[in-house]
């Protein structure tokens, strides 16, 4: 089992979350334009460079969350466990504000003050 994370743990690491996140996320997005463009043109080479680059990519920012010891649920999707869920973040999301049991998963998801067994 994991770290577990109270509310105020995981939302101290977002920024550094977020920092990884959106440059690799921009950079994603360029590279999945190129490859539409080149599987477009049928440039099989050039299209399989860049699934290469766009896998390494994102193994990378998949590695990097798993550094901050957050699990990525999904691509953009990262979860910190809380104990009995997850604190569920998904970019581009401004901050982390939601939760969601372990069996319900992301479309679940409640926000966090909602969480059953809290007290307003």
């Amino acid at each position: 089992m994991g770290r577990i994370f109270i509310l105020e743990e995981a939302q101290a690491l977002m920024p550094q979350v977020k920092a990884t996140t959106e440059p690799v996320y921009t950079l994603a997005a360029s590279l999945a334009e190129e490859l539409s463009q080149a599987e477009e043109a049928q440039d099989e080479t050039r299209a399989e460079d860049l699934r290469e680059r766009l896998q390494t990519l994102v193994q990378s920012w998949q590695q990097s969350m798993q550094d901050l010891e957050a699990e990525v649920k999904g691509l953009w999707l990262v979860d910190f466990d809380s104990g009995d869920g997850f604190w569920c973040w998904a970019y581009p999301e401004t901050e982390l504000g939601h939760w969601h049991s372990y069996e319900g998963g992301f479309r679940s998801r409640v926000p966090a003050d909602q969480r059953p067994g809290v007290q307003a």
